[in-house]
């Protein structure tokens, strides 16, 4: 089976690999591979490989050594991976501390197993967690080149986001205004600001908006990053700000009650704005409760073109998360 790896000279492989180690970007799922004076590092996103590094498919050996968690117990857990920590969402305790028991024991690269306490709850979004292994529940999270260190029990994070979050990354150009309107830790304003816009990020949560902040030191962008820590429609009505009719782009990612907030986006708006609008809504008609509550707000003073109507993942039982990429022209 061909799998993406990088291909470097054989004298400069141990530097390589520890520098795609660091980033948490090699597939130990296959062995690194030899052939003459290269060295094939197979690697699980391509995309987030550093440029100066050359990209190849080949087909290379998977691992029959690496003993994971399924290989320990007499059943295959369900997790997710955020750096090296291991979320669970199991209702028995006891069977929560198996699992994390396992983990520890098996090959995956992990530090910290926390079990999920509570649902997503107020304002800020935040949960409660279980730590059952590890010291704390800050961790260290990589996607598509770009370094995010965050609290789990402080701020909202979803590491099942990342391929919709550089969806809507790649989509921005060099000197825009972009406008996150409920920011978190950065996952949109950082890779904004790495592609060279301008990016105000506002969050009601104050560790969040620390968050943004540091993300934004590590991955050199603040100098194009202004953190808000507050809420937007009171940033959008304030002149004291002066953002109004000022974006390019707007990310408003709160599924469930975006529409509370499209005034102030409107408000927030240039005369030619693109607008990344998440929605949960029945499967029946995913897209249009969001498409008619962006064209009640924007018009008469827009006009509004769809040009997106895309399905992130599906959210519940005949629910769907969406986003509609909608051009706002004045």
């Amino acid at each position: 089976m061909e799998v993406p790896c990088v291909r470097v000279p054989r004298k400069e492989g141990e530097e390589t690999r520890h520098r795609l180690a660091e980033e948490d970007l090699i597939d130990d799922d296959y062995e690194i591979d030899v052939e003459d004076v290269s060295l094939y590092i197979p690697v699980t996103d391509p995309e987030a490989v550093d440029d100066d590094l050359e990209i190849v498919a080949r087909p290379v050996e998977e691992r029959d050594d690496q003993v994971m968690p399924a290989d320990l117990l007499e059943f295959d857990p369900s997790y997710e991976r955020l750096g090296k920590a291991v979320l669970l969402d199991e209702d028995d305790p006891d069977r929560a501390e198996v699992i994390a028991d396992a983990v520890l024991e098996s090959d995956l690269p992990v530090e910290t197993v926390v079990n999920k306490a509570s649902k997503v709850k107020g304002e800020t979004r935040v949960r409660d967690w279980e730590l059952l292994a590890g010291e704390d529940t800050e961790v260290v999270h990589r996607e598509y080149g770009c370094e995010f260190v965050l609290d789990l029990a402080e701020v909202y994070f979803s590491p099942r986001l990342a391929t919709e979050r550089h969806r809507v990354v790649e989509q921005v150009v060099a000197g825009e205004h972009a406008f996150d309107m409920f920011a978190g830790v950065g996952p949109f304003v950082v890779p904004f600001a790495k592609r060279g816009a301008e990016v105000v990020g506002v969050d009601v949560n104050p560790d969040a908006i620390e968050y943004l902040e540091e993300n934004a030191r590590r991955n050199g962008v603040a100098d194009r990053v202004t953190a808000i820590n507050g809420d937007v429609r009171e940033v959008a009505a304030d002149g004291e700000y002066e953002y109004a009719d000022w974006a390019d782009r707007i990310v408003m990612n709160l599924p469930h009650s975006a529409d509370e907030f499209l005034e102030s986006a409107v408000r927030l708006a240039g005369d030619e704005c693109v607008l990344h609008y998440y929605d949960i809504q029945h499967e029946d008609d995913p897209f249009g409760p969001g498409e008619r509550a962006i064209r009640e707000a924007a018009g008469p003073e827009y006009d509004v073109t769809v040009e997106t109507r895309h399905t992130v993942r599906s959210y519940a039982p005949h629910e769907l998360n969406v986003c509609l990429d909608v051009r706002l022209e004045r």
